[in-house]
């Protein structure tokens, strides 16, 4: 399903919460993904990240395809609650159509801090269906605030399981944001039998020096891109339990199709796990 840019660049009255001079990483990561809903300090940033690393925009692509597959996965064990923060700018296969397509009641709500991922996102919802899907606008680095937002909705019951999505948005939270804190926050309030459905970036597989001017095209975007090593990304899973095949490249995560020559590669790592 694709979607026209709502704000042409230079059109007057751009609201001036979308910050269209300072690149942003959800419209970067739309870039990445042939979108249209970037402004040109966006497409900027984003081709000098794919100067110093060419791999970004199939890494993209890979962590899409991990989150259609996780997704349906846990839908597919029953789960028909989630909470997708981080959501990015709609594209095909979001939560809400994938879980929907195997649980046609499941409810979805959505979270995000840019405004054009929620005016976009408001319009995906717009849609009659008998599941239910909302977005609301929150900060990831409040945890507390983030989860009285979605109480508020009434969409999801806390009474039962979960499934919460972080998918490629924890590596935008610096260790002065307590990026572990904020998910044992949002983990403790969910119950038993929720799923974690998580992916994060890491700079295993890249030169330092890749790394370092990828880094610094982050470092002036509106959050940075901090890439993490694979046991750091497993600490991430502290106290649950993963399933099979545990922390992976995304690709490598239960694949539809036997993966490309260097999927174990792949500058993203991918889990799902179960709290007891």
């Amino acid at each position: 399903m694709g979607y026209e840019t709502m704000w042409e660049p230079g059109e007057a009255g751009i609201p001036a919460d979308l910050r269209p001079d300072v690149p942003h990483p959800a419209r970067m990561y739309d870039y990445y993904l042939g979108g249209k809903d970037n402004f040109p300090a966006d497409r900027a940033a984003a081709e000098k990240a794919l100067a110093a690393n060419p791999e970004f925009r199939s890494t993209a692509r890979a962590n899409r395809g991990f989150l259609t597959r996780a997704v349906g996965f846990v839908a597919g064990l029953g789960l028909d609650q989630f909470l997708d923060i981080g959501t990015g700018i709609p594209t095909a296969g979001n939560t809400h159509q994938i879980a929907q397509s195997v649980i046609p009641t499941a409810r979805v709500v959505y979270v995000d801090n840019d405004p054009i991922v929620l005016s976009h996102a408001r319009a995906l919802m717009s849609g009659a269906g008998p599941g239910r899907s909302t977005v609301l606008q929150a900060d990831l680095r409040e945890p507390a605030a983030l989860l009285e937002a979605v109480r508020a909705e009434r969409v999801l019951d806390f009474e039962r399981p979960i499934a919460l999505v972080l998918a490629a948005v924890l590596h935008f939270l610096r260790e002065e944001d307590e990026p572990y804190r904020v998910l044992a926050t949002l983990l403790e309030v969910l119950p038993s039998g929720s799923h974690l459905v998580l992916s994060h970036g890491t700079a295993d597989f890249i030169p330092a020096a890749v790394r370092d001017r990828v880094t610094g095209v982050y470092d002036r975007a509106t959050a940075p891109l901090v890439g993490r090593g694979r046991e750091e990304v497993r600490a991430f899973f502290d106290g649950l339990e993963l399933l099979e095949p545990g922390v992976v490249t995304v690709p490598l995560w239960r694949p539809d199709a036997p993966p490309a020559p260097g999927a174990e590669r792949v500058s993203m790592y991918g889990a799902v796990a179960r709290k007891p």
